[in-house]
């Protein structure tokens, strides 16, 4: 019978420790997801070279193989201030830090060591696959007119896929419905000191990640971070916004969008140091727009991100 990839389900956990499954399960670690692109086997392979009287193919040699997941999360909040939204953990496994100020607000800003790993459990129509360790990176986009979303990437253990019917007690319930971005719902955002007519605003962590195999070890690790970004914005008057200056002499603007309008699904994305370049001009419904790329850089370290739910 064949199988539909309408029914896909997946489940996550932070883990206490590498290597020690974390046990997630369908009523407490259900992830509400959208397209979902699944690598049951990558595998790195070795070429055997074989010199033999005759031409042809001698072979490869698997050395290295792990699992891959990646899809997309609806951007929401818990509900609750200070309450952690349901996608916090796999935030955490892209090399994210979760902070709770009770009763107001969470913050997710990014950090360099100690990184967090999950056990995800993936279902696909009767087919179970466990990915433990995985680490992973993630992109953002808030786009006018569109769902705000996520799209996560993970990389993890691979672990021999079984025959496992999907668990019939899926609870998404921490998940919010989101909003759709625009002028009521996302109320602010600023590049500077201005605030004109934005269309979109999408930017990705960018974490290297690379699979670590070893004698005697492996693992996903992520060894560097590169976010970069987009704005597309309604062409302002240079008195408005001195773009071309900004470009040329290499500043570093603050860019932040406001999403959500009630206390517990109100979401403050924050760059405070976005690097301007690579201008472009774009016909939008007959109105001129400009794009500027972003590089997004730190202040301190481990600061050139935020987010917050509150």
């Amino acid at each position: 019978m064949a199988k539909s990839m309408r029914k896909t389900l997946l489940l996550a956990k932070l883990q206490t420790q590498v290597g020690q499954d974390a046990l997630p399960t369908a009523s407490a670690n259900a992830i509400l997801l959208r397209n979902v692109t699944a690598t049951p086997i990558s595998m790195e392979m070795a070429e055997r070279t074989l010199l033999r009287p005759y031409l042809s193919n001698s072979g490869q040699i698997p050395t290295a193989y792990y699992a891959q997941i990646e899809g997309e999360i609806e951007l929401a909040g818990s509900g609750t201030e200070g309450t952690p939204p349901a996608w916090g953990p796999l935030l955490q496994a892209c090399g994210f830090a979760e902070t709770i100020e009770e009763d107001v607000s969470v913050t997710y800003s990014p950090v360099s060591d100690d990184m967090k790993a999950l056990t995800l459990y993936y279902y696909l129509d009767g087919l179970f696959h466990k990915i433990m360790d995985a680490r992973g990176t993630v992109s953002f986009d808030i786009t006018a007119k569109g769902i705000p979303f996520m799209r996560y990437r993970f990389m993890g253990a691979y672990s021999p896929i079984t025959d496992g019917a999907n668990p019939s007690n899926v609870d998404y319930a921490a998940f919010m419905k989101p909003l759709g971005v625009n002028k009521a719902n996302t109320p602010t955002w600023a590049l500077g000191a201005y605030t004109g007519c934005l269309q979109q605003l999408t930017f990705d962590v960018a974490n290297q990640l690379v699979w670590r195999s070893l004698i005697s070890c492996e693992g996903a690790e992520i060894t560097e971070r590169q976010p970069t970004g987009n704005i597309l914005l309604e062409l302002p008057r240079i008195a408005q916004l001195n773009w071309p200056q900004m470009v040329l002499d290499a500043q570093e603007q603050a860019v932040s969008v406001t999403h959500g309008k009630v206390a517990g699904n109100i979401i403050d994305v924050r760059l405070p140091k976005a690097q301007l370049t690579s201008p472009a001009y774009s016909d939008q419904d007959g109105i001129a727009m400009l794009g500027l790329n972003l590089n997004v850089n730190p202040d301190q370290g481990n600061d050139e991100i935020e987010i917050v739910v509150r």
